[in-house]
């Protein structure tokens, strides 16, 4: 398994986004209605980079909706250069889901994740209408990325959809569905004290697959992406699993 085993981190820069202003590079975001192959619509979120995308990404969101965090995750990938959307999972059971981490926003995420089939093929299906409205803006190549639940299917992108790279990051149910074998690149990041997904699993997702590169961070727990968390954030994780990712995009996707 490759490790992160240090207890500090490399604090390269990246044009993060700050105090929930647009991110750096960032030229405009919007609101676009997709439709999946099976007729199911949904909202999704699309940020446009500043000039000519060099790629597209799909952001997958957690389970908590097309949130604020999300959105800035979106804001803070097309800062790097990539035509971003980020598709509203759960508006096959429940329209425009947008939670906070408060104890209610917990149990209604948990109510709503419950509805996911347990094979995760309508949630598939709705990530593959995304990866069409992207196909559709731009000849660039096309990736997914995830957090959470995100993890998970970005995990289910890769290995189910025709797409040119994934990152998950603290995907829980990946484990779930490791028998599965990626038709593109992968790379994903877990917490090191991540109480959701104990060691265990990361060593059956990396024995079924040790070709993946799999990176522990050790002084972070599950979501420490999530920057408008204080309680999950974890800055230096976050900054070298992002910087990470987008060399791993641009090595993919980018040519």
């Amino acid at each position: 398994m490759s490790a992160l085993r240090a207890s500090k981190f490399s604090n390269a820069g990246t044009d993060a986004c700050e105090n929930g202003t647009k991110c750096k590079g960032m030229a405009m975001s919007e609101w676009v209605k997709l439709t999946a192959s099976d007729g199911n619509e949904m909202d999704a979120y699309v940020v446009r980079p500043k000039g000519e995308p060099k790629a597209a990404l799909v952001v997958v969101q957690e389970i908590f909706g097309v949130n604020k965090n999300i959105q800035l995750a979106a804001d803070e990938w097309a800062s790097h250069g990539f035509l971003v959307i980020a598709p509203q999972m759960f508006d096959r059971f429940e329209k425009s889901v947008d939670l906070g981490y408060d104890k209610a926003g917990w149990a209604e995420a948990m109510r709503l994740a419950g509805q996911f089939a347990p094979d995760m093929q309508p949630q598939t299906v709705d990530v593959d209408a995304a990866i069409d409205w992207l196909r559709n803006e731009t000849e660039a190549n096309v990736g997914v990325v995830g957090y959470c639940f995100g993890g998970t299917m970005a995990w289910l992108s890769a290995c189910r959809l025709k797409i040119e790279a994934a990152v998950g990051f603290y995907g829980g149910s990946i484990v779930n569905f490791a028998q599965e074998k990626p038709q593109a690149p992968v790379m994903l990041h877990f917490g090191g004290q991540d109480e959701h997904i104990p060691a265990e699993a990361i060593g059956k997702i990396q024995s079924a697959h040790p070709e993946i590169p799999i990176f522990v961070y050790e002084n972070a727990g599950h979501a420490f992406a999530r920057s408008v968390d204080p309680k999950a954030y974890v800055a230096d994780a976050a900054a070298l699993a992002t910087k990470r990712s987008v060399l791993f995009f641009e090595q993919h996707l980018v040519f």
